[in-house]
């Protein structure tokens, strides 16, 4: 069965029309959004981490307090970039939230993609050692994460201090599972083989950084496929996560239209172009019609190869509006793509 969450980016700032003024209006909204989002039925709520930036910056304050208000609704992000990050105090914020939330944690995680500052993981303490590349430290970070929330030994134990124990001493606390609910944001059809090979779940948006010619949904379809391979051969006992994420913006009313009315216009198209120097394929955005939407989602590979679709939202809107647009889209879209509500004894 299908799941379906949002996506936000947690964008505030005090320009004309914006509801998220502030960083505070921006998390608070994000906690009311998560639960008003839950009441409708929707499957997860998912944040962006950006650094240097007026966006959702420290995702584990947000999940908790997000875990604390709900009780079904899937948590998580995509993606916390592990250039960043400390894996072993991540390891400790993430498995404490997991506990929160009662192991409803799905964990986003990546290399990252272009941030606003330069060298901006080298000012958080981070650099890659010889011979490394940025690629190699986030993966690195990865490896240790992992570890730690895995219950592995990570450090020696101090018998002064440890009632005389010896050996070596894991993170604490622990959330049993929680190792299985971690995703890789991949954006080459490479990376999700290694992503597969690691025993991660796919988290895939709507650019890869790379580009065959082929329509965007075909090329992440690809992917998945490719990801699927990888993770059969490499004989994984669990069956994989895989979502991927869409724009998708119904246009129901005077409301709608006015948001929106010009994107449907210009028409809906995969865009091409060059980020950090190498070609990369932006997917397009579905805006219209509910019913000409349900029929493109539908016909969307990547979306039918998928078990989760993220649904990026215009956060700076507000809640009242972003809980509307959510609820048009499980109404009149969803059911296209073979998605039902949590409550209707089909999902697990």
């Amino acid at each position: 069965m299908k799941r379906i969450g949002f996506l936000s980016f947690g964008h505030w700032s005090p320009a004309p029309g914006s509801r998220t003024r502030t960083a505070q209006d921006m998390l608070l909204q994000s906690i009311e959004l998560a639960a008003a989002a839950e009441e409708l039925g929707i499957d997860g709520a998912f944040f962006r981490v950006h650094h240097f930036a007026r966006q959702q910056a420290s995702p584990f304050p947000l999940l908790a307090a997000v875990a604390a208000r709900t009780r079904r609704i899937e948590i998580g992000t995509g993606v916390i970039d592990m250039r960043y990050e400390n894996p072993l105090y991540m390891a400790e914020e993430a498995a404490a939230t997991d506990l929160i939330s009662g192991s409803r944690l799905q964990l986003g995680i990546s290399r990252g993609s272009p941030e606003p500052a330069r060298n901006g993981a080298a000012a958080f303490g981070y650099v890659p050692a010889e011979g490394e590349t940025d690629a190699d430290m986030a993966r690195r970070h990865t490896g240790d994460f992992r570890r730690s929330i895995s219950g592995a030994e990570m450090v020696e134990a101090d018998p002064r201090y440890a009632g005389g124990a010896t050996g070596r001493l894991p993170v604490q606390p622990q959330s049993p599972g929680l190792s299985e609910r971690v995703w890789w944001g991949a954006g080459t059809r490479k990376t999700a083989v290694w992503a597969a090979e690691m025993g991660m779940n796919l988290m895939s948006s709507t650019l890869l950084t790379e580009d065959t010619g082929v329509p965007f949904d075909e090329l992440q379809a690809e992917q998945i496929g490719l990801f699927r391979q990888a993770w059969a051969d490499a004989g994984h006992e669990r069956p994989p996560r895989i979502s991927v994420s869409r724009s998708v913006l119904p246009i129901t009313d005077e409301e709608d239209q006015s948001y929106f009315g010009l994107s449907a216009l210009r028409g809906g198209r995969d865009q091409v172009g060059r980020l950090d120097g190498t070609l990369a394929r932006f997917g397009k955005s579905y805006v219209g019609a509910p019913d000409v939407l349900a029929g493109q989602l539908a016909a969307d590979a990547a979306v039918q190869a998928a078990d989760t679709l993220l649904l990026t939202i215009p956060n700076q809107l507000g809640v009242e509006y972003n809980a509307k647009l959510l609820d048009n889209v499980l109404q009149h879209v969803a059911p296209a793509i073979g998605w039902s509500p949590a409550d209707s004894g089909l999902r697990n």
